[in-house]
This record gives C-alpha cells, sequence and structure tokens, in this order.
C-alpha cells in the first residue's frame, strides 16, 4: 500500500499517496461448508464436468502454484470458464489479471469490465478495485468523483481498504471537498481494523495535527502498530519520531534500526535518512561510502534529493 510518509530530509514534511493495496485476490473459498478441501483430482473432475466452483478453485490452484506449478495462462483458463457462468470470484480474479498482465496482455478495459460485473453485485472488494480503476484512469476516463462512489459503497460494507482509499481522497479533497476531521473518521474505522495503510495515515494526522488535535504519542501509537506489521512508511516515521524525540524518548539507535528496516525494503525516504545519517555522523560513525550507498538507492528510486546529495558528496 501506498500512504503518508514521513521524510526527514525537510522535516515535517509528508508525503500521501493514494492505497493500492485493495488489489487482491479472493483466497481459496471451500464451496460445501466447512469440509476438507478437494484433492488436486477431485477438483479437476468437478471442474471438467462443468462446476464453476470447482472451475474457480482449480484456476487459483495455478494461480497460487499450490499443489501445481505456477501457470498464469492455466489459472486464466479455468478463471476463464468459471467467469463465463457468472462466478464472480472468477470474474473478480480475471479482472485482476487482465490489470496486471498475468497470463495475458495487459488490458484495462477488460479489467474494468470484469470488475464491474461484480461490483454490481455488490462485492467489496471489486467496488474498491474499479474506484481505483477510476481513480487512476486505468481503462477509464479518470473521475474522482466516480472513485468516491464506488470507495464508498465498499467502505459502508465495512471493507478496510476502501475506507482507508476514502480516508485519502477527503484529506486531499479529490471528488469531495477537503475534509481532514471526515479523513480521520475512515482512516480510524480502517485502522481499527488493522489496516497498516490507515495506521500509518492517521499517524501523520495526529503527527500534523489535521482532523485531530496535533499529538506526538498518538502518532507514534498508530506508527508503531503499522510497523508491527512490516510497513516500510510506517517503520520509516516510526524511526523519524525517535531521531527528532516526539512522542517517544529521543534514541538515535532505535531510529536508526528502524530506518534500516524500511530503507532494506526498498523505501526510498528510509534510504535517504539513512545516508543523511552516515553523511553527518548522526547516531552512526560518519561514513561517507555508507551514505553514497543508501543515496545511491534512493536515487534508484527516483528520489531527486538523493541524486543532488551524491552529487554533494562526490566534489
Amino acid at each position: 500500500m501506498m500512504l503518508f510518509s514521513l521524510n526527514q530530509k525537510s522535516p515535517g514534511f509528508l508525503r500521501l499517496m493514494l492505497t493500492t493495496g485493495a488489489l487482491v485476490l479472493f483466497s481459496l473459498v471451500i464451496v460445501a461448508g466447512a469440509v476438507a478441501e478437494d484433492s488436486f483430482s477431485e477438483t479437476l473432475s468437478k471442474a471438467q464436468k462443468g462446476d464453476a466452483a470447482a472451475q474457480y478453485n482449480h484456476g487459483l490452484k495455478y494461480y497460487e502454484g499450490k499443489g501445481v506449478p505456477q501457470d498464469f495462462a492455466e489459472a486464466l483458463r479455468w478463471y476463464r470458464m468459471a467467469a463465463d457462468q457468472g462466478e464472480a470470484r472468477a470474474q473478480l480474479n480475471l479482472g485482476f489479471m487482465y490489470q496486471n498482465g498475468q497470463g495475458v496482455p495487459q488490458d484495462y478495459a477488460e479489467a474494468v469490465r470484469l470488475y464491474r460485473l461484480v461490483a454490481d453485485q455488490g462485492y467489496a472488494t471489486a467496488q474498491t478495485n474499479l474506484g481505483i480503476m477510476y481513480f487512476n484512469g486505468n481503462g477509464v476516463p479518470q473521475d474522482y468523483a466516480e472513485a468516491l462512489r464506488w470507495f464508498r459503497m465498499a467502505a459502508d460494507q465495512g471493507f478496510a481498504d476502501a475506507q482507508s482509499n476514502l480516508g485519502t481522497m477527503y484529506s486531499w479533497g479529490q471528488g469531495v471537498p477537503q475534509d481532514y476531521a471526515e479523513a480521520v473518521k475512515w482512516y480510524r474505522l480502517a485502522a481499527e481494523q488493522g489496516d497498516a495503510a490507515a495506521q500509518t495515515n492517521l499517524g501523520v494526522m495526529y503527527h500534523k495535527g489535521q482532523g485531530v488535535p496535533q499529538d506526538y504519542a498518538e502518532a507514534v501509537k498508530w506508527f508503531r502498530m503499522a510497523a508491527e506489521q512490516g510497513n516500510a512508511d510506517a517503520q520509516n516515521n516510526l524511526g523519524v519520531m525517535y531521531f527528532e524525540g516526539k512522542g517517544v524518548r529521543q534514541d538515535y539507535a532505535e531510529g536508526l534500526a528502524l530506518n534500516r528496516l524500511a530503507a532494506e525494503q526498498g523505501n526510498s525516504n528510509a534510504q535517504y535518512n539513512l545516508g543523511e545519517k552516515y553523511e553527518t555522523g548522526t547516531g552512526v560513525p560518519k561514513d561517507d561510502a555508507e551514505a553514497a550507498k543508501w543515496y545511491r538507492l534512493a536515487a534508484e528510486n527516483g528520489d531527486e534529493d538523493a541524486r543532488e546529495a551524491l552529487r554533494r558528496l562526490k566534489k
């Protein structure tokens, strides 16, 4: 998921990006209640006889590589059979594969068509995915109001990814008047379900005092929840709080450890922050070679400030 991030290179700067984490596949669903999962041969036999649920499950086995070598083309073939019979899970997963070009040439318009079929049946995941397509203008003209409409349908069903996305749109004022209090409301609903992106975004709202009174300790609380789930932005943000001593006792060692966790996941803000610490010798021995290593990684992730830092080190 993409989300708010605290960036130490400009103190207090926050970056907000829409989450794309809702683009997920349904997990395997056993059709006949709480019974044991069919064997590969049993599922295949049912699928060959035209059982749509078995066709979906068989496709999922190929998609995930469970009991068979992973094979997107074969997954696509079985999903298509099930989707043609109106199997909503297969339609959704088929849409995902068209969106991402898995086993088939990427085709956003076809992904939108399939997501809409499932969204119109009330499936929150498909409604969220369709909202993201409208948000990004993939397969449809970009339309924030339409994105908001689909996110709201899913959010009203309690779907955390949609709640988080709705919070982002209120925070940005896209498709709706900017309203930080409303953003906080939706972030909190998703965060309380354990959604790491929403937890991070809620932490930033507390950090900035947007929609809530500024409260660094509360920001730290939410960053920590997300960081413990492995969320790189939250790890970087929590590291920044330790560096600055906001909401926690200042602790360079802990800040560095958290920034390193995020940097090793490819987080460019954390990579920059590590480079800056090695360049200035803050909390670590000054080491221009190590600084250059982290700046280079951040630069390769598109960070312009890191490119400037590398030029500075070469002088």
